[in-house]
C-alpha cells in the first residue's frame, strides 16, 4: 500500500495563500537549504497529485521552467481530481512533458481516487495545490503524513486548509527541520 502525503508551505498564522489566493511570500522567506528540502520531498514521490485548478496553472508552466523543481516536477507521472470537468492538455503543444499530457483524471469521488491510488504499490503519493483541494483530501482521512513548512510570516487573513474539520484529529510530530531564514519544516504522521 502506498503512503499519502500532504506537501504544503504555511504561513506562520495557517494560510496557505493571502486572501488574494497569492503566495509571493513563499519565495520571499525561503533559502537554500529549504529550497533543497522541499525538491527532496517531491522527489520522494512516485504520483505527485493535485487539484484540477493547481493543475491547468502548473502544467503550461513546468515544461519550460528551470531549476531544481524543473527535472522532478515534469519527471513524476501526475493524477489531478476535479468536480468540474477537464478538457486535457493541447495536444499541439510540444513543449508539454509527458508527465503532464498523460495524467490520469479523476472526475468521481475523491475518497474513492485517492483509495483505488493507495491500494497499489511503489513510492509515496505527494499532494500539492491549492487550499480547496487539500481542505477536501484532509477530511478523507486518507493522509498519512503532513509535510509542512512553516513560513515566518503572518498574512492576518487568507486561505487555511485545517479548516471546516468535523472533529479534531490528533497528530505525531515525527520530524522538525529549521532552516537559516526562518522557515520551520515540520513533519506529523497520523
Amino acid at each position: 500500500m502506498r503512503k499519502l502525503i500532504m506537501k504544503m508551505s504555511v504561513s506562520l498564522d495557517g494560510f496557505v495563500c493571502d486572501s488574494n489566493g497569492r503566495n509571493d511570500w513563499v519565495f520571499k522567506t525561503g533559502d537554500e537549504e529549504s529550497l533543497a528540502w522541499s525538491v527532496g520531498k517531491i522527489r520522494e514521490a512516485g504520483l505527485i497529485i493535485m487539484g484540477r485548478k493547481s493543475f491547468e496553472t502548473m502544467a503550461p508552466y513546468w515544461p519550460t521552467a528551470t531549476g531544481p523543481f524543473a527535472e522532478p516536477m515534469n519527471n513524476i507521472p501526475k493524477a489531478l481530481f476535479t468536480k468540474k470537468g477537464f478538457k486535457g492538455i493541447d495536444p499541439v503543444d510540444t513543449t508539454t512533458a509527458a508527465s503532464w499530457a498523460e495524467a490520469r483524471v479523476f472526475d468521481g469521488d475523491l475518497t474513492e481516487g485517492i483509495r483505488e491510488l493507495k491500494s497499489g504499490s511503489g513510492k509515496p503519493i505527494v499532494a500539492i495545490g491549492g487550499a480547496g483541494f487539500m481542505q477536501n483530501l484532509i477530511a478523507t482521512g486518507l493522509i498519512d503524513e503532513y509535510h509542512l513548512a512553516i513560513h515566518p510570516v503572518a498574512l492576518g487573513s487568507g486561505l487555511p486548509i485545517f479548516t471546516g474539520l468535523e472533529m479534531p484529529f490528533y497528530l505525531k510530530l515525527a520530524d522538525v527541520k529549521v532552516f537559516p531564514k526562518g522557515i520551520v519544516a515540520q513533519t506529523y504522521r497520523i
